[in-house]
């Protein structure tokens, strides 16, 4: 499917294009707006803990008196960055095991989808908590953990697209041409797996987020003081009637990143869906 075809698929969806445009506002504040906000997000001021919103702090001051607008700005780029890179690691090695396991076939799909079936066994979350509990509660493990956590969704997804590509009428006649099975994957393959990979890894990286900022939350992920929107949440729970605005702005912008991603990843499975192309 050509970018053109696509886009024009995409901008028919009014919710995928809001999605989009709230998607890019909150990328916008992840990358330029810690330039902006000059507040230290982990300095502290114990004569304002829990100063409530006003003209000077817009979005008040937590339990500690640290500037909840810094750190609501600040968490922005912890928490997507992690959700990203987490998101990364599942869609890149289960893309290549996939990949591998759906166009090999024989010994090397069994003992690949294998091991893909024996972490299926197991609930994600539980997985993910697994890991970190062997490496430690920190951000980067709770990254990894997720990461890890997701390769076997994307692994089963490329390895079905794979198995469907591999019996097009191209692939035989790039086979009776003699074409080598490296060639083939990387040529013929790997260009028309690609568009659903990326689908999928949009509308996986909201759950990733959750995931992520879920462990923070447990305190299994980041620690105190990051400025991550999970982890505030979690230390903002003792303080909700004394002063809600610690918990309310964490929760309002973590709701509002999955939902435009899941508004985003809507619309890309609508545009890439060949029975709607004519639509």
């Amino acid at each position: 499917m050509k970018w053109g075809d696509f886009w024009r698929q995409f901008r028919k969806d009014s919710a995928a294009l809001f999605g989009l445009l709230m998607l890019l506002i909150l990328l916008f504040t992840a990358v330029v707006g810690p330039s902006l906000v000059r507040a230290d997000p982990t300095q502290q001021n114990l004569q304002l803990r829990r100063a409530p919103v006003s003209a000077m702090d817009p979005f008040g001051r937590d339990q500690f008196g640290r500037d909840m607008l810094s750190r609501i700005v600040h968490g922005a780029s912890v928490t997507m960055l992690s959700g990203v890179v987490a998101t990364a690691i599942g869609s890149v090695f289960g893309f290549l095991a996939g990949l591998i396991s759906g166009y090999l076939r024989g010994w090397v799909d069994e003992v690949l989808m294998r091991a893909v079936d024996l972490m299926l066994a197991f609930p994600f979350f539980l997985v993910a908590i697994l890991i970190v509990g062997i490496l430690g509660p920190e951000l980067r493990n709770a990254i990894l953990a997720v990461g890890i956590a997701k390769i076997p969704i994307f692994a089963r997804y490329v390895r079905g697209v794979t198995l469907k590509l591999a019996q097009e009428d191209f692939i035989e006649a790039a086979q009776a041409v003699g074409a080598n099975k490296l060639r083939i994957m990387l040529v013929h393959i790997v260009p028309n797996v690609t568009i659903p990979a990326i689908v999928l890894a949009t509308v996986e990286l909201a759950s990733t987020i959750l995931s992520v900022s879920g462990l923070s939350f447990l305190g299994l992920g980041a620690q105190p003081p990051t400025p991550e929107w999970g982890l505030m949440l979690s230390e903002s729970r003792s303080y909700f009637q004394q002063a809600p605005h610690i918990m309310i702005f964490p929760g309002v912008f973590l709701s509002l990143l999955v939902l435009s991603i899941n508004l985003v990843g809507d619309g890309l499975q609508l545009a890439t869906d060949p029975r709607r192309r004519g639509s």
